[in-house]
C-alpha cells in the first residue's frame, strides 16, 4: 500500500470528523504541527534520545484518542487514505518505530486510553493499553497485598507495547509471562471493527499474545491476577573480578534456571575501576527477586547457590509493590506514588540487542568476555535466568517461543549522553562488536531474539512491500517455528497489509495466495 505524500492535513481532518463518532468529539483529540501542544505531546512518550533530534522525521499530526470509536476512525481514514498509522503507548520501543517513520505518518497515541479496572474476587482486571505497568501494579496492590501481575519492573512502560511483544519480569519463572495471563483482549481490526476474543477466533487471539503490533490496535485486555505473598525479599550482591566474580558468575549458569521457582536472580554485568587498583574490572551484579520473606530464602541460597554468599544484611523484605521500586533502581524508602509517574527519571540515547543461551559457558570464555567487554568499556550485559514456568509452557501456546531449553536471555545494553551522528555510530559500533564476538556463545540456527528488545540491525520490512523474505530475516529470529503461523494469520486478518512497520510480521506475496 503506497503512502500518498500529497494528502494534506486539512483533508485527512475532515475525513476523521466525518467519520467518528459525535457523541465523543475527536477534535479535541488531534494535534497537528501549528497546535502549540504539539512538540509537548509528540516528546511526552519518546524514550530514547536517538529520536529526539531535529532531523527526526515528525508525524503529520498526532491523534491521542480519547474513545474506542477514536480508534476506529483512525484505521478507516487511514487506510482511506493510504497513510501510514503508528500505534504508540509508552514509548518505549527501543528503535522508535512506534513514533517514527521514514515515509509520511501519523502517531495514534494510546495515552488516554488507560483505565484500569481491578475485580480482586474474580482475580482479573481489565486494563486498557495506554496504561503504564507502574499504574497496573499501583491499581492491584490498591485492592490487594497479596495479588500481582507478571511484568516488567520498569514503571513508565506502556501495556500496549509490553503485552504485544510478550512481556516479561521477575515473576516469570514462578507464573510465566505477562501473554502467559491474559484471557480476553478488545482489538480493532483493519475494517475498524471492535472485536473480543470470541469474535476474532482464536487465532487471532493467539497472535495479538506476543506477536507485535502487526494485526490491529489492542484497546485493552484482560488479565489474570496471580498471587504473590504478602512478604518478599529483594537483594543486590556485587562482586568483582577481584572478588571471585568469575567462579560465582560461572556457578550462576548452571543454577539460576534450577534453582526454586520463587527466586529469580538477573545478573548484570558492567565495567567499573577496582577500588584498590584503579584499572578497569568487570562487576558482576546479582539483583535477586524472592516470593517469601528471608528467613526461607537464606535457607535457600545456603543450600542451592553458597557460592553467592547471601548474608541477611544483603536482604530487603518489602512487599511486592515495593519491591518495583528497588528493581527500577528508586531509592529504598521512595513513596509509592512515584509508581503514577509516566516520566522516567532521566533520558538518554540507547541501542538494545539480545540473545538466547543454551548452555553454559566455560570459565575460559567467561574470562574472553571479561576481556573483550574491558577493551569496549560501555556496553553492559544482562542476563535473565529462565526455567520454572517457562520450561513448563509449550513453544507454540504463544508467538513468544523461547520456552524449554533456553538457560537465560541476554540483553546488551549500551547508554550514552553525546549527542551528534558521530556519537550514535560510535556507540552503536561498540554494540554490534560485543555481539559479534558473543556468537559462539549462544542459541544457532537461529540466532534468535526477543521482540521487545527491538533491534533493527536484524533486517527491515520495506513499507508497502510485505516482503516474505524481508521478513523472514527477523521474524525467524523473534518467532521460530511460529513465524509462518502469524504470516498465514497476518494474510488472513490484514491482507493488505496495513498494520506495518519495520519489523512488523509480513502477509504472503499473493502469488502464495491464489
Amino acid at each position: 500500500m503506497a503512502a500518498a505524500p500529497e494528502l494534506s492535513y486539512e483533508t485527512f481532518y475532515l475525513s476523521l470528523l466525518s467519520h467518528s463518532d459525535p457523541s465523543y468529539p475527536i477534535s479535541k483529540a488531534i494535534y497537528n504541527p501549528d497546535n502549540p501542544s504539539y512538540s509537548s505531546i509528540l516528546q511526552a512518550y519518546i524514550r530514547n534520545l536517538r529520536f529526539n533530534t531535529s532531523t527526526t522525521p515528525k508525524p503529520l499530526f498526532i491523534l491521542t484518542a480519547l474513545h474506542e470509536s477514536h480508534v476506529q476512525a483512525a484505521v478507516f481514514c487511514a487506510k482511506k487514505h493510504g497513510l501510514q498509522m503508528k500505534i504508540r503507548s509508552g514509548g518505549h520501543d527501543y528503535e522508535g518505530t512506534s513514533y517514527v517513520s521514514d515515509v509520511p505518518f501519523f502517531i495514534l497515541d494510546m495515552c488516554n486510553l488507560r483505565s484500569i479496572d481491578v475485580d480482586i474476587e474474580n482475580e482479573t482486571a481489565w486494563v486498557q493499553t495506554g496504561a503504564t505497568l507502574g499504574e497496573v501494579f499501583y491499581s492491584i496492590a490498591e485492592k490487594s497485598s497479596t495479588h500481582g501481575f507478571p511484568a516488567g519492573v520498569c514503571p513508565t512502560v506502556g501495556v500496549g507495547g509490553h503485552l504485544t511483544g510478550a512481556g516479561y519480569g521477575n515473576l516469570m519463572r514462578k507464573y510465566g509471562l505477562s501473554v502467559d495471563n491474559i484471557t480476553d483482549a478488545i482489538l480493532v481490526d483493519a475494517e475498524g471493527r471492535i472485536l473480543d476474543r470470541k469474535s476474532m477466533g482464536e487465532d487471532l487471539f493467539w497472535a495479538i499474545r506476543g506477536g507485535g503490533a502487526s494485526f490491529g490496535v489492542v484497546v485493552s485486555y484482560k488479565l489474570n491476577l496471580v498471587r504473590v505473598a504478602e512478604v518478599v525479599t529483594v537483594f543486590r550482591v556485587e562482586r568483582t573480578l577481584e572478588e571471585n566474580a568469575t567462579d560465582i558468575v560461572f556457578q550462576w549458569q548452571h543454577v539460576a534456571h534450577k534453582i526454586d521457582e520463587d527466586l529469580f536472580i538477573r545478573l548484570l554485568l558492567d565495567v567499573v575501576k577496582d577500588s584498590p587498583s584503579g584499572e578497569k574490572t568487570v562487576r558482576a551484579s546479582f539483583i535477586g527477586f524472592f516470593l517469601g520473606d528471608s528467613e526461607r530464602l537464606l535457607s535457600i541460597t545456603a543450600e542451592s547457590f553458597p557460592e553467592l554468599g547471601l548474608l541477611k544484611s544483603d536482604c530487603i523484605e518489602t512487599s511486592w509493590l515495593e519491591s518495583i521500586l528497588f528493581w527500577a533502581d528508586f531509592p529504598v524508602g521512595t513513596p509509592i506514588d512515584v509508581m503514577l509517574s509516566r516520566t522516567p527519571p532521566s533520558l538518554v540515547y540507547l541501542k538494545r540487542k539480545s540473545d538466547y543461551v543454551q548452555e553454559p559457558i566455560s570459565k575460559d570464555d567467561l574470562e574472553g568476555i571479561w576481556k573483550k567487554m574491558i577493551e569496549l568499556e560501555v556496553p553492559k550485559m544482562g542476563f535473565n535466568p529462565y526455567g520454572g514456568k517457562m520450561s513448563e509452557i509449550s513453544a507454540a501456546a504463544t508467538p513468544f517461543p523461547h520456552r524449554a531449553g533456553n538457560l537465560w536471555k541476554i540483553q546488551y545494553q549500551i547508554n550514552w549522553n553525546e549527542e551528534g551522528t558521530e556519537a550514535v555510530e560510535y556507540h552503536l559500533d561498540l554494540a554490534r562488536q560485543l555481539y559479534r564476538y558473543m556468537t559462539p556463545f549462544v542459541s544457532k540456527n537461529p540466532r534468535a531474539a526477543f521482540l521487545n528488545y527491538k533491534d533493527l540491525d536484524l533486517g527491515i520490512n520495506h513499507h508497502g512491500k510485505a516482503s516474505y523474505i524481508e521478513g523472514s530475516a527477523y521474524g525467524i529470529k523473534y518467532f521460530k517455528g511460529n513465524f509462518k503461523r502469524l504470516v498465514q494469520i497476518k494474510t488472513k486478518v490484514d491482507p493488505g497489509n496495513f498494520f506495518r512497520h519495520e519489523q512488523s510480521v509480513p502477509t504472503f506475496p499473493l502469488i502464495e495466495r491464489m
